[in-house]
């Protein structure tokens, strides 16, 4: 199936937005950008204008507007929609709006049910134990009894206990919650029924359900993510490796990303770790072909340091992560491997063209998210203005960023201070490590705030936890 004559709306900002812009140029399809009023110094702007003239730019209100993103759609005749990470990116509704409308368009992702049905949490670890998947030990779907409550608390307690787990903790966590709302956790039987019950009242008054799921919670663990990418069929999906995004913030936002995910060349681990990096990947594989999964995907596992995975959830969306596995992967030994790219295009229908065996994997790659904030104080955003940023371009170096580099850019406060993401190849983790703290020590990074004083950024963190990647 041809793609030609499409043209890709792109419902995001900033880097992922330059970045898709990009891939449709190599592509050789047309596209419309957004920007907001607080975005309109932003670099995908000036991007857009390079790219795509004037005519692909409009301005909206707010990117959360679905009437004013389809508005623009139909005033442009965009015929696809790509919505980037984050944002509409994981919203089936929005999906399937997008798909069945009377001037339908592509929507550049999963189809519409599969987004549903991988998005509910209980629905996918269902889906994985029935398919011999590992998941968190606990329920696989809500609860509504408590006595039936408190009998599979006493279970995950006596599980815990038989693993030799010194402090078992059991969390209790509203099904219908999100973003980390209702969830508590309680380590011993006699506070569990309190729990319970406060969770459970929680759950009603906030989201009118009163089903509680009820995990083992993990504390010491990796967390590895696979790849994975299928065509339209949703029959044949190939993985594109594995990754580590175990080095994250307090509040569980990813940090550093290294690709594969552990290195048993040169680090010792109490498991067989090569094992382990195929047994998820087939894992998630297998779930991929279960549900027929139409486009790219991430699959997010745990790993304790004896070596068990358990899955956590599944991404139905480009993910931030994207270039650390395309940057060791090669396609028939072509090393120009892009995910965004290969997403676009099957997306838009055209067959994948390759089979697994066709997928080779070298070195290692590592990705920073170079971020203004100050880590010594609870890694709080810094706001302010950026007056540099330059690096020394280098052949196993990739930065993608929305900052211009020709003016000072003014961080909007209404959006994450994400500058830039940095990707560093080595032929394994040494090189990978030496050459990352090299670029990190080396990056300008300049900027003030309103009362003159000098800009916080990450950089020190990162290179702090360069020095321990892929270990417990």
């Amino acid at each position: 199936m041809s793609i030609e004559g499409n043209k890709v709306l792109i419902a995001n900002r900033g880097e992922i937005a330059v970045r898709i812009m990009e891939a449709c140029n190599e592509l050789g399809l047309s596209f419309v950008a957004l920007y907001t009023k607080e975005d309109e110094h932003s670099g995908h702007v000036d991007m857009a204008r390079k790219l795509g003239g004037n005519s692909s730019l409009y301005r909206i209100q707010n990117y959360l507007d679905a009437g004013d993103i389809l508005s623009v759609a139909d005033q442009a005749e965009a015929t696809a929609i790509h919505p980037g990470y984050g944002f509409f990116s994981e919203n089936y509704r929005f999906a399937r709006r997008v798909t069945e409308r009377d001037r339908p368009m592509s929507f550049i992702g999963p189809s519409w049910p599969v987004i549903r049905d991988l998005g509910d949490k209980i629905n996918t670890k269902r889906l994985a134990r029935k398919l011999g998947v590992p998941t968190v030990p606990g329920s696989d779907r809500a609860i509504y009894d408590e006595l039936e409550a408190e009998s599979i608390a006493e279970s995950l307690f006596a599980f815990q206990e038989k693993m030799g787990i010194k402090r078992p903790v059991v969390l209790v966590k509203a099904s219908a919650g999100g973003g980390g709302m209702g969830i508590d956790e309680c380590e011993d039987m006699a506070r569990f029924r309190q729990t319970y019950r406060r969770i459970r009242n929680f759950s009603l008054r906030t989201f009118n359900d009163e089903g509680i799921l009820i995990e083992q919670r993990v504390f010491d663990f990796n967390h590895l993510e696979v790849q994975i990418v299928s065509d339209r069929t949703g029959v044949n999906p190939v993985h594109f490796g594995s990754r580590n995004c175990s080095v994250q913030s307090p509040g569980l936002q990813k940090r550093i990303e290294v690709a594969p995910g552990f290195w048993p060349q040169d680090l010792p681990y109490s498991f067989d770790a090569g094992k382990l990096l195929n047994d998820i990947t087939e894992y998630s594989l297998s779930i991929a072909r279960e549900i027929k999964y139409d486009n790219v995907g991430t699959w997010e596992w745990i790993v304790t340091p004896s070596g068990e995975p358990f899955l956590m959830e599944v991404n139905t969306r480009i993910q931030v992560e994207n270039g650390v596995s395309a940057d060791i992967a090669s396609v028939r030994g072509d090393r120009n491997v892009n995910l965004i790219r290969e997403q676009i295009r099957i997306g838009l229908g055209e067959e994948l063209g390759y089979t697994q065996d066709d997928v080779t994997f070298d070195g290692v790659s590592i990705e920073y998210r170079i971020i203004a904030e100050d880590t010594v104080n609870g890694f709080t955003p810094w706001v302010g203005r950026i007056e540099e940023l330059g690096w020394t371009q280098k052949e196993w170096l990739s930065v993608h960023t929305h900052v211009p580099r020709d003016r000072a850019y003014q961080i909007p406060t209404e959006y994450d201070p994400n500058l830039a993401l940095a990707i560093i190849w080595g032929k394994d983790l040494a090189e990978a490590k030496e050459r990352g703290v090299s670029f990190l020590k080396d990056l300008k990074l300049n900027g003030v705030d309103s009362s003159g004083s000098t800009m916080k950024s990450n950089i020190p963190f990162l290179i702090e936890k360069t020095e321990n990647l892929l270990e417990f």
